[in-house]
């Protein structure tokens, strides 16, 4: 096969033309992007090796290389790792014009305008390799599979294509060569990445904690020397080039705490995490047992990656055995509710060969699970003490999906509700959980209540508050989707129920207050049966019931779900994702002290034919739906009789 060439897709040359005409001083990242790349190819290839007789020979000298070339203006970063074929390049490349590359290129071009943003985004989308435009005219890529003879070549310039050819290379693994930009006086945050100590400096930053030896040739002036250290007199200088590691390779994770700074630890983070930002919180420990000892070094992010709710994004925990790198993003370490926590899990115990299938099953993974869940959700509740305002700021990131667990693992609810913020009518603004909730409920209060909806500020109008108003009840205002879905697995707190204020019946006060109010409901309802009866029939496409309550104060009209049934709310976001939603009727409840109603009882009392009754009827479940923020089956219709009704009062 000769050599191809191959268009960038749209998304990708915009992408590319940012990188390559970008502003952003801090362009070292590409190394630590490239020596990172490298270094995940070494663990593939370590990994394959445990279950490939094939390609055991080729694990004895793992290593990345950097060559630079001050006259050609060129440097090499080089691995001996797994190593890519043909298509696997293509793909590889590909992946710049996958989802969420036209929000990179977005989110890029405005964050090229400020010196701020632009590497927390080329790590949270994955594109490090492309970082390299940032630095080079021209980026050559030479790789061959592990256990494969042919390699190839793959060049570009970044103006729209690059070329595929046949090549050759002598071991497994990628060479990417950059073909440097001219050095600019001129800009006073230049670095010229041909120098043996910028290089040196830069891999100590970023990447000395790769577990493999990041190897450079440099030059070495030597001198023959006395026993005394002096020269020897007649000795000439000699010029030697030797191989030298630039990094210590230290397992972070085993080094005592007091002993790594927090400079290390937010590189090591960024290493794993591709995200630029340091991260909210880190927790070293190690577990001891009989049959299960490990050592863990976990990081709690301080803002969430774009992918966060894809459900096709990479999560988990990097999984090592006897400090032997087994996979990265293992699910089964920890629940999908805190799939935002980064870091290693290093077992003494488990086998190297163990699979991913294995994996699922495997008593001694659901204890590292359950361990390493408890330490996560202990530093939380351990931050919301301590830090309360940093907290929430967390919160506001990362309480959605925390509140997954609710539903996904129940039987860990109290563990999680003591992490749970909520807001609440107490206080705009305000969070506070679930016990700070119960401390302040009413004596005669037996119950939590709730309500969800798309905004605080459309619950806050809702007339199912009016009656917990009156009383000074507090409600819980919750507007995050997965809200609609816990609270059907999660029914109580400490014995105490949790209950919408939107659904079924309402009993609110003391038991004489309660049973009072039903007396005076039913002796109206009784009263008012047939002009019941008449809304009920006007409206029976759009309900199933009418019926009087005392839930309202102000208000004329209020839908109510049962229990079980789903709630506006819900059937709104089924709706928006594409689902094809079945009508749900609800119960229409009546404000008796309403004068609205009076009057549509005295009009119904003197004339139960009056047309103006059904018009009547139709516009108190407008205002209905309206005032829950609901959607009207006949927004014209109803301006109309509106309208209308306005002409006549006039």
């Amino acid at each position: 096969m000769g050599t191809t060439t191959h268009e960038f897709k749209t998304e990708a040359r915009q992408l590319l033309d940012m990188m390559i005409h970008s502003v952003y001083s801090h362009k070292e990242i590409f190394l630590r992007e490239l020596v990172s790349n490298a270094s995940d190819a070494l663990d593939k290839l370590k990994f394959a090796s445990l279950t490939s007789e094939n390609l055991r020979g080729m694990t004895d000298d793992l290593h990345i290389r950097i060559t630079a070339d001050a006259k050609q203006r060129t440097l090499t970063i080089a691995d001996n790792g797994i190593g890519m074929t043909h298509d696997e390049i293509i793909d590889y490349i590909g992946t710049i014009a996958k989802s969420g590359t036209g929000e990179f290129a977005e989110m890029l071009k405005k964050a090229s305008e400020k010196k701020d943003g632009m590497p927390e985004l080329i790590g949270q989308f994955g594109v490090g390799f492309y970082s390299s435009f940032m630095v080079a005219d021209k980026v050559e890529l030479i790789s061959r599979k592990a256990g494969e003879k042919e390699a190839w070549a793959w060049s570009s310039t970044g103006e729209g294509n690059y070329t595929l050819a046949e090549a050759t290379r002598d071991t497994q693994g990628t060479s990417v060569t950059m073909h440097l930009k001219p050095e600019d006086k001129e800009d006073e945050d230049f670095q010229d990445f041909t120098q043996e100590w910028v290089l040196r400096q830069v891999v100590k930053k970023y990447s000395d904690f790769v577990g493999y030896p990041i190897r450079m040739q440099v030059e070495r002036t030597t001198i023959e020397r006395d026993e005394n250290g002096k020269a020897k007199e007649g000795a000439k200088e000699e010029t030697v080039v030797e191989d030298e590691v630039l990094n210590s390779m230290k397992a972070i994770w085993l080094r005592p705490e007091k002993e790594v700074t927090e400079d290390e630890y937010h590189e090591f983070y960024k290493h794993i995490s591709h995200d630029w930002s340091a991260p909210l919180k880190w927790l070293s420990f190690k577990a001891e047992g009989t049959s299960n000892e490990f050592n863990s070094l976990l990081f709690i992010p301080e803002k969430p990656g774009f992918d966060l709710f894809m459900p096709n994004s990479k999560r988990g925990i990097n999984l090592y055995v006897k400090r032997v790198f087994i996979m990265n993003d293992c699910e089964e370490l920890i629940p999908d509710y805190l799939r935002f926590v980064k870091g290693v899990v290093d077992s003494e115990d488990l086998s190297l060969n163990i699979s991913r299938e294995i994996l699922q099953h495997d008593r001694q993974i659901q204890t590292i699970r359950k361990t390493v869940t408890r330490k996560v959700l202990d530093t939380l509740k351990k931050m919301l003490n301590e830090d309360r305002e940093k907290y929430v700021a967390f919160w506001k990131h990362f309480g959605a999906v925390i509140k997954e667990g609710l539903f996904k693992e129940p039987a860990n609810s109290e563990k999680l509700f003591e992490c749970c913020l909520f807001q609440s009518t107490a206080s705009p603004g305000d969070y506070y959980t679930m016990a700070e909730y119960v401390e302040r409920m009413k004596p005669e209060q037996d119950k939590i209540y709730y309500l969800t909806g798309e905004s605080r500020e459309v619950i806050e109008n809702s007339p199912h508050l009016e009656a917990f108003r009156d009383r000074s009840y507090e409600v819980l205002l919750m507007t995050d989707p997965v809200d609609e879905v816990w609270v059907q697995y999660t029914s109580e707190y400490k014995s105490k129920k949790i209950r919408s204020a939107a659904r079924g019946s309402l009993e609110l006060g003391s038991e004489e207050e309660r049973k009072k109010a039903s007396e005076t409901l039913k002796q109206k309802e009784e009263e008012w049966k047939s002009l019941l009866e008449l809304v009920q029939t006007k409206l029976e496409k759009h309900i199933k019931a009418v019926k009087l309550s005392g839930r309202m104060s102000s208000s004329a009209a209020c839908l109510v779900s049962e229990e079980g049934e789903m709630t506006p709310h819900l059937e709104a976001l089924l709706k928006a994702s594409g689902k094809d939603v079945p009508q749900v009727k609800r119960t229409l409840e009546l404000n008796p002290g309403h004068p609205l109603l009076s009057k549509m009882h005295e009009i119904f009392a003197r004339d139960n034919k009056n047309p103006k009754l059904a018009e009547y009827a139709e516009l108190l479940y407008g205002q209905a739906l309206l005032a829950e923020g609901g959607q009207l089956p006949d927004p014209a219709g109803f301006n109309r009789k509106v309208a209308e009704l306005m002409v006549g009062a006039l």
